[in-house]
C-alpha cells in the first residue's frame, strides 16, 4: 500500500491516542479513580486496558511476536488499578506502550502479517491478515474508548472535548 495510506493510518492513531491523553489532563487522582458509569470502570482502568489490550497486545505480541507474559490474572484484570499504584504511573505506562508500539510499527510494512496470530480469531469471525487490519482495529478501539472518556469527563466536571 502507498505511503499516503500509512501516513493517514498513523496520523489517525496518533490523534485518538492524543484524545485519550487530553481527556485525562486536569483530572484529580480521585476523579481518575472514580467509577462513573454503572459498569464500574474508572478513567485509570480504561487507560490500563488501552495499555495492555490495545497497545501491548496488538503491536508487541501480535505484530512483533513477543510473549503475552504481562497479562494480569483475574476477570477484567486489565481494567483494575490497585489503590497503591499512582495515577501518573498508569498514564506513563500508556505513553511508554505507545512509544514501543510506534517502534514496532516503524519496522513493519502495512502488508506484513502478524508474527503471532491467534487460533481463535477465525472462530470469532475475526481476521487480521496484516498490519493494516491491526492498525484499523486499534484506531477503532481507541476512538471508541476516547468516546467513553468524553462522556465520563463531562459527567465528572462538565468539560467537553469538542463543544457542540
Amino acid at each position: 500500500m502507498s505511503e499516503p495510506m500509512r501516513d493517514l493510518l498513523l496520523h489517525r492513531l496518533a490523534g485518538q491516542r492524543r484524545h485519550i491523553l487530553d481527556q485525562l489532563d486536569g483530572l484529580s487522582e480521585e476523579q481518575l479513580r472514580q467509577p462513573v458509569l454503572p459498569s464500574g470502570w474508572s478513567c485509570l482502568g480504561l487507560v490500563k486496558h488501552l495499555t495492555l489490550s490495545d497497545e501491548r497486545y496488538w503491536f508487541e505480541v501480535v505484530m512483533a511476536g513477543h510473549p503475552l507474559d504481562f497479562w494480569p490474572e483475574g476477570d477484567n484484570a486489565d481494567w483494575q488499578v490497585p489503590d497503591d499504584v499512582p495515577a501518573e504511573s498508569v498514564i506513563a505506562e500508556y505513553r511508554a506502550a505507545i512509544d514501543r508500539s510506534d517502534s514496532y510499527i516503524a519496522d513493519l510494512e502495512l502488508d506484513d502479517p502478524p508474527a503471532r496470530p491467534e487460533d481463535w480469531w477465525p472462530e470469532a469471525g475475526l481476521s487480521f491478515p496484516d498490519l493494516r487490519a491491526v492498525l484499523v482495529h486499534v484506531i477503532v478501539e481507541t476512538a471508541t474508548h476516547a468516546g467513553h472518556l468524553d462522556a465520563v469527563r463531562e459527567l465528572l466536571d462538565r468539560k467537553q472535548y469538542i463543544v457542540l
